[in-house]
């Protein structure tokens, strides 16, 4: 067995890998562009993308949508006719906003999480852009199908399954990420068991993309062999050349230990996972205080009740001034000891894969 295709509707990913939405700023157009032209599906995050504009300020609902826009247009660009994405979140204020311009761009397709993008097919329903909800359990896979059923009459066209070991945002409580039925190879069978009432009405296969934490071949080859259709990775394109973040973000994350990779409780209300810094210790002695809301970014928020402003923590870090702000990441972002290119990574996951499949 070969590493296979990854096939979304008409889309044909050589590689089937989704290289992980990940904000402020980390997957922009050039990393995202990179993934796509070497045979992956790249990833634009949404969130606050506008914070370089220079009304960012003064204009953030127009600046996030003119830089969108923007970042759409160059990583087609570079991608030479690859497959484009992008990560908008559900509990971002200006989600709806996103979703048309992105439509409207021709994006390829729109992974949505952080929430259950329950009207999602109501913006996509006459283009050609597909739609990827992001889910933590069988539970929320099943949710999204019955309703998508229900009222549109259509179902995913794929699913991202996110175990426990990703970076950023989790969508766990603290006290379940080491239960069994959380590993990610088994919520990954427990979302192809529930979507497949769902598959058979509709005569179409749901392919599943499994991500969190995932590092080597041998990560990969498992979860293709447990039904996965495909993967997405995050931390490991951070250290890349193309990545858009800065580079001291990125050495946040080759100079890593395995105990600098740490649980935080975001301002939002969610846990996260990061790599610990002066800034989250600042945080957590409750010793750093806001300086007020930048952004006005997630609904959940509460600006009055935060220890910090994750929009203005993220977006500091994203231009390298990390005693103001820290980088998320995956579990196994200690692993990660150099900077490479996209295409060697991409090179070496696809080698490391097929041997394993090979002899497994």
């Amino acid at each position: 067995m070969n590493l296979p295709k990854l096939k979304i509707g008409n889309l044909i990913a050589k590689v089937p890998i989704v290289q992980g939405g990940m904000g402020v700023g980390v997957s922009l157009s050039n990393l995202a562009g990179t993934v796509a032209k070497n045979g992956g599906i790249g990833v634009i995050s949404g969130v606050e993308i506008g914070f370089n504009e220079p009304d960012y300020f003064s204009n953030k609902k127009g600046s996030n949508i003119r830089a969108l826009k923007k970042h759409i247009k160059k990583a087609k660009e570079i991608s030479q006719d690859g497959i484009i994405g992008v990560n908008l979140m559900t509990v971002l204020n200006n989600f709806e906003e996103l979703v048309k311009e992105s439509i409207k761009s021709k994006i390829d397709i729109i992974f949505s999480g952080a929430g259950l993008p329950l009207n999602l097919p109501k913006f996509t329903k006459d283009s050609n852009t597909k739609i990827a909800p992001i889910v933590s359990s069988g539970k929320a896979a099943k949710i999204i199908c019955k309703n998508w059923d229900r009222k549109y009459n259509v179902i995913p066209d794929a699913i991202v399954v996110e175990g426990p070991k990703a970076g950023g945002h989790l969508g766990f409580k603290k006290s379940d990420l080491d239960l069994e039925e959380n590993i990610l190879i088994n919520i990954v069978n427990s979302v192809l068991e529930s979507i497949k009432p769902f598959e058979k009405k509709y005569n179409k296969s749901i392919p599943i993309i499994a991500g969190g934490g995932i590092y080597s071949g041998e990560d990969i080859a498992k979860l293709i062999q447990s039904g996965a259709s495909g993967v997405q990775i995050g931390t490991r394109f951070v250290a890349t050349n193309e990545c858009d973040a800065s580079n001291e973000f990125k050495e946040q994350i080759i100079k890593s230990t395995k105990n600098d990779i740490k649980l935080i409780k975001s301002p939002v209300g969610m846990i996260g996972r990061a790599v610990n810094n002066n800034f989250l210790e600042e945080v957590s002695l409750e010793s750093r205080h806001p300086k007020g809301c930048i952004s006005n970014c997630l609904k959940p928020c509460k600006p009055n009740k935060a220890p910090y402003c994750i929009a203005d923590a993220l977006i500091n870090a994203q231009k390298g001034n990390l005693k103001d702000g820290f980088a998320f990441a995956g579990a196994n972002a200690y692993k990660v000891n150099e900077i490479t290119s996209v295409k060697s990574l991409i090179d070496e996951l696809i080698s490391d894969t097929n041997k394993y499949l090979k002899n497994n």
